[in-house]
């Protein structure tokens, strides 16, 4: 009898650093909609490939819309996912890429099941809900709340996401543990705070959040900081063991 190929779930995000883009870009982006050269994009995605150790038409990319539609995919896609903001996988060797620059990129996995997930979750779509729509999603494939990991990368802290007060309190609201106050003492933000709540009170089995703010740390890319600007990469796929 032949024993199915063992697999394991990596992750990894990207930095500004070890690209081909020109300013304001530099130089490591990864996104092809914030008016970079095409051309310095596609050489970025394929490095990306590269070093991860998958050709680059086995990463799955999504046209991110800030909304909080969720989709199964099955093998790799010749272009983004459309108005797409989650992505689920039961296939090995296939990576799920998240872009963002101050939002939430959330990967999560039930190692044992073999389901994995990308999450684009800023402001408005973590209010409206992507986040139970993608643990349905899920489960709907054979995870199991109670297995499943999540990994809340670099973004916006609440320390500089500053927003009216008006705002704060509705996404609080409908994202309890999201509201908080700036280090200038203004209403502010904490979407991973009020992530990370509604990931728990789910049954999520753990959660491990990122402490950089991608405000402050240059090393990352931030569109509140300096716009235009690039796109950072949270990556997760399930290698297979050769």
């Amino acid at each position: 009898m032949t024993s199915a190929p063992a697999t394991t779930v990596r992750r990894v995000v990207t930095t500004r650093s070890g690209g081909y883009s020109q300013p304001p870009y530099e130089s490591f982006n990864l996104a092809d909609h914030v008016g970079d050269d095409p051309a310095k994009v596609r050489r970025n995605r394929r490095r990306l490939a590269e070093k991860i150790g998958l050709p680059a038409e086995r990463l799955v990319w999504m046209e991110q819309i800030h909304g909080r539609t969720v989709e199964i995919v099955d093998g790799p896609r010749s272009h983004p996912v459309p108005a797409t903001d989650a992505v689920v996988t039961t296939v090995s060797d296939l990576a799920l890429v998240v872009l963002t620059a101050d939002c939430v990129p959330i990967l999560l996995s039930d190692d044992q099941a073999g389901v994995i997930a990308a999450v684009h979750a800023g402001r408005v779509g973590a209010r409206i809900g992507i986040v139970p729509r993608v643990l349905t999603a899920m489960v709907s494939v054979g995870a199991s709340l109670g297995r499943i990991g999540a990994f809340l990368g670099p973004a916006a802290s609440g320390r500089q996401y500053e927003v009216p007060a008006a705002m704060r309190d509705e996404v609080e609201a409908d994202l309890p543990g999201s509201a908080t106050v700036t280090i200038r003492g203004t209403p502010g933000l904490d979407l991973r705070a009020g992530i990370a709540r509604q990931l728990t009170e789910a049954g999520v089995a753990a959660v491990a959040v990122d402490p950089r703010c991608t405000i402050e740390d240059r090393a990352l890319f931030s569109h509140r900081r300096a716009a235009p600007t690039g796109r950072l990469g949270g990556v997760i796929w399930k290698a297979v063991s050769r």
